[in-house]
């Protein structure tokens, strides 16, 4: 439960040694009254400062010499170990919003750590923290608690007697992360999740579907989900079981990148017996058995297969010529390259893992047009186990040069996670979206031979998309309120299609359809009628 501006709650307990930790406080007591020395201490350095007289220390089972060489021993380890960040673990920042962890979550979290951290959203927002989990053993808050603090107000300290709100609004832009730990034996420790106040629906990354009732609802996932521990069943097109983690069902569909996270739209649907488990954009799900509900995301529309009607259109660096056991050569040429096609796909010439040049498949739509993603194969073959494992993408357009597709937040090569074998499509999505004619796929690392199925995904440039403008902030600090709009393509002009060439798409997409219907194993899809003019569409109802 959130609340407004933020409690003030208690400070944090002065920090106690490990020699009081461990001594009772009528131990110390006594010793006082007597005069006696306290049991030997660390002095700021790992000194060892021991009392004038060794009454209260030999109290203890254990004898004062033994005591004061464990403690000697042990002193530089518990001094490294509480390094700042020593005890932090998964951490994603962005320009306003991110994920935040324990070392070793969800696993138990080590003993004598320290975790800080400072985040900020752009100056003049408010930061929102939600803890999707706190576990922490501690009941006293005294050595092991999460604390946030600012300028001017302090948060918790929380720890596992404490009542915890789920989501906290604070009235400043920065807020310092500090999580601390002694000796204890069990807690998974904290995840957190922020985002500025643009945001006041964000979710945590721990969320799943069957938390809400709503049949369609729309929430803000921050950076950092894919990598948090949980699993997720089904895919984009049949939808995933409700049983999944909403904001990595959301990068696996491609709806949000995970460096950058997003808002995500959500309907529930009734649930069907079996789901499909597929690899896309580095987030495996997994197969899943009936259930009641499933949810899909709401998106743009932009993610229809972008034929390829010509061999002509698809050309590579070098291909493989193979000699069959009678004798014969098989060319496995990049004209077979295209995924809906049944035989082998497209293989490179050369099978070292040292290529002497780097070797690409190359793709031209004929236009411009806007790419948001790409589906990729090895080579089908049971018996040819060639695949790519990764892979980088290059673009270009008319009497341009070629430019390598980039990650948003670091601004360097984005290297696409691949094929795990011979036979299963993986899917990546673009965000932000390719805009060009001319597409070149350059794998990085591959098993045994590249060999390559691709379907670019996407659709056509119309008046609204023509314009792609991606504002970023500096790498080199977290929620700078500094932008520079990096512009992935010139504006490019409304193009409309002539009739009589929509008319003859419109034909051969009928031609593809009948032989699916006979049954050819064509994965082509339907095509959108909502997307046509109103006689196209009339026509395409009546054949």
């Amino acid at each position: 439960m959130g609340f407004g501006a933020g409690l003030k709650l208690r400070p944090v307990p002065a920090p106690r040694s490990a020699a009081e930790e461990a001594d009772p406080p009528g131990l110390r007591r006594r010793c006082a009254r007597r005069g006696e020395a306290e049991p030997a201490k660390l002095a700021p350095g790992g000194a060892m400062v021991s009392g004038a007289r060794g009454g209260c220390a030999q109290a203890g089972t254990v004898p004062r010499g033994l005591l004061a060489l464990l403690l000697v021993v042990s002193a530089p380890l518990r001094l490294r170990a509480k390094e700042l960040g020593d005890g932090c673990g998964h951490i994603v920042t962005y320009q306003d919003s991110g994920t935040m962890t324990s070392k070793n979550y969800p696993g138990t979290y080590p003993n004598h750590t320290v975790c800080e951290k400072t985040i900020t959203v752009p100056k003049g927002k408010r930061l929102i923290l939600r803890l999707g989990d706190l576990d922490i053993e501690s009941q006293t808050c005294a050595s092991d608690y999460l604390l946030f603090t600012s300028n001017s107000d302090q948060y918790g300290p929380y720890c596992g007697s404490i009542n915890v709100p789920k989501e906290l609004l604070l009235n400043t832009s920065e807020v310092t992360v500090r999580f601390e730990s002694g000796s204890h034996i069990s807690g998974r420790g904290f995840l957190l999740t922020y985002a500025s106040s643009d945001h006041p629906d964000l979710i945590t990354c721990l969320e799943r579907a069957n938390h809400y009732l709503k049949t369609e609802y729309s929430k803000f996932c921050p950076a950092g989900c894919k990598d948090i521990a949980g699993d997720i069943s089904g895919n984009l097109v049949d939808g995933y079981r409700d049983t999944s983690l909403l904001c990595k069902a959301a990068i696996h569909a491609g709806i949000i990148a995970d460096e950058l996270g997003g808002q995500i739209n959500v309907l529930q649907h009734k649930g069907i017996s079996r789901y499909e488990g597929v690899l896309a954009n580095g987030v495996f799900s997994r197969d899943g058995s009936l259930s009641d509900k499933r949810f899909l995301f709401t998106s743009n529309g932009c993610s229809r297969s972008l034929s390829l009607d010509s061999d002509r259109q698809i050309t590579a660096s070098s291909s493989w010529q193979w000699v069959n056991e009678i004798g014969e050569q098989v060319l496995w040429s990049p004209g077979q390259a295209r995924l809906q096609d049944e035989g082998p796909s497209w293989a490179s010439a050369d099978s070292s893992k040292n290529h002497r040049q780097r070797e690409w498949l190359e793709i031209d739509l004929g236009e411009k047009k806007k790419i948001t993603g790409i589906r990729t194969t090895g080579s089908t073959q049971s018996n040819f186990n060639f695949y790519v494992k990764s892979f980088v993408m290059n673009f270009k357009n008319n009497n341009s040069k070629w430019r390598t597709y980039k990650g948003i937040v670091n601004n360097e090569e984005k290297v696409f996670q691949g094929n795990f074998n011979f036979r299963d499509p993986v899917r990546n999505n673009f965000i932000p979206p390719i805009v060009a004619r001319y597409v070149r796929v350059v794998p990085k690392k591959w098993h045994q031979r590249i060999a390559l199925k691709v379907e670019l995904i996407g659709c056509q440039i119309t008046q609204g998309n023509d314009s792609l403008v991606w504002r970023k902030t500096s790498p080199n600090s977290v929620g700078s309120t500094k932008t520079e709009d990096e512009r992935i393509t010139k504006l490019i002009p409304s193009e409309e299609m002539p009739t009589r060439r929509r008319r003859k798409e419109i034909l051969m997409d009928q031609l593809r359809l009948r032989k699916q219907t006979v049954g050819s194993r064509l994965n082509i899809p339907l095509p959108d009628i909502s997307l046509l003019s109103l006689p196209s569409a009339m026509i395409m109802k009546r054949r």
